[in-house]
């Protein structure tokens, strides 16, 4: 693509898209895309590169069921969609795609990416290699004296650690700055792998166990277990053990720190359809066209389980009122249930329609509580709707 082409395409130049920028309007609706170009990353082949068969129904997105009686399409343009997917009975009926997106390149999906590394440690838990209840220090002994250094797999499964660190993705010179330059999201980064930055996070009083708490380093350390306990790395077991199974027909990527460990916390992209299959594979409960990827009764404790005391008592009940958080997939009090990313990332699942719903986005803020309201009425409104 030429300058003039991209600036078309895009709103501003190349050259205008730099590490500093880089999850920000307009630029995150180029680099979302194309996070290879500015933070190193582990690239692997589509397992299936086939072309994608067209959508059975796209009518779908001119149903009326977005806010305010808006169809499907203009509910997803007024909502910084980059790209959509609705699969039902692991058909895929409907697709949408921005005019400045591309269905074929992977997109980032932020902190879904935490669901896909948990899939990983459903995994090896079947096979042996570690248990909920290990603690933290059998996979990472450097992790003693730290946070961690009391947790089990469990606390990090469930977000019930008792870190002294917050989510504060628009603070500059924060903790949570530190954490992105380690993971080299952040100009400035090499000062500190990122193992090196969960390994400095001090703990705050109080149990674990007792309390949903949403911190990103639990899954990165979770990503440090299941490279240990299943030795390779990250994105090689990802490769194995998800995206060929489910045979993904695009390009599939993962970020990596200074020494290549694997951003598990948030470093994935993929296709939204590829996505999709990911959800497929989870309603089916496990299984997927390359074979299984987790037990059934890892799914049926995922979906079915988690506290929902824990989750009332946490950060933000009422995202998902009555819902709770297990293995790093959220459930709703509704029966459905999904894995989130900060900027508009959504993968929801619905057992009882069939119907798996995937949203990507470049939405301006990293989190925007009136439009996820909006989105999840949408999702309800698809799993409702006859197809």
């Amino acid at each position: 693509m030429d300058r003039t082409d991209f600036a078309a395409r895009y709103g501003f130049e190349r050259r205008e898209a730099t590490l500093a920028n880089w999850r920000t309007a307009p630029f995150s609706r180029w680099s979302f895309q194309n996070v290879a170009e500015l933070v190193p990353s582990a690239i692997r082949a589509p397992a299936d590169p086939r072309p994608e068969e067209p959508a059975e129904d796209p009518g779908l997105l001119q149903a009326r069921l977005g806010h305010g009686g808006a169809t499907v399409a203009e509910h997803l343009a007024t909502h910084d969609t980059d790209l959509f997917c609705v699969m039902k009975s692991g058909r895929v009926l409907a697709d949408w795609a921005a005019p400045h997106a591309d269905p074929a390149l992977p997109h980032l999906v932020f902190s879904i990416s935490k669901s896909l590394t948990a899939l990983l440690a459903g995994a090896l838990e079947a096979v042996g290699k570690l248990s909920p209840d290990d603690p933290v220090t059998r996979f990472v002994p450097e992790a003693a004296g730290s946070a961690f250094g009391e947790a089990s797999l469990r606390h990090l499964l469930d977000m019930t650690t008792r870190l002294d660190f917050d989510e504060a993705y628009l603070t500059p010179d924060s903790p949570f700055a530190r954490y992105r330059r380690a993971m080299l999201w952040n100009p400035g980064g090499g000062e500190q792998t990122l193992l090196e930055f969960l390994c400095s996070i001090p703990r705050l009083p109080g149990p674990y166990g007792d309390a949903f708490r949403y911190r990103s380093p639990n899954s990165d350390m979770l990503g440090v277990v299941v490279e240990r306990a299943g030795g390779a790395l990250l994105a090689d077991q990802l490769a194995d053990r998800v995206w060929r199974r489910i045979g993904c027909h695009g390009p599939v990527a993962l970020t990596v720190d200074a020494v290549g460990m694997g951003r598990a916390a948030g470093g994935v992209s993929m296709t939204a359809r590829d996505l999709a299959r990911v959800g497929e594979m989870m309603r089916l409960g496990g299984m997927a066209p390359g074979g299984r990827v987790v037990p059934e009764a890892w799914v049926r404790d995922t979906v079915g389980g988690g506290d929902r005391g824990a989750w009332a008592r946490g950060d933000f009940p009422e995202l998902l009122p009555g819902g709770a958080y297990r293995n790093k997939w959220y459930r709703s009090g509704r029966d459905w249930f999904c894995a989130i990313g900060i900027h508009g990332q959504w993968l929801a699942v619905d057992p009882a329609s069939e119907v798996v719903v995937v949203k990507l986005s470049s939405q301006p803020e990293p989190v925007d509580d009136d439009t996820d309201q909006r989105n999840i009425a949408l999702f309800e409104a698809l799993f409702r709707h006859p197809g």
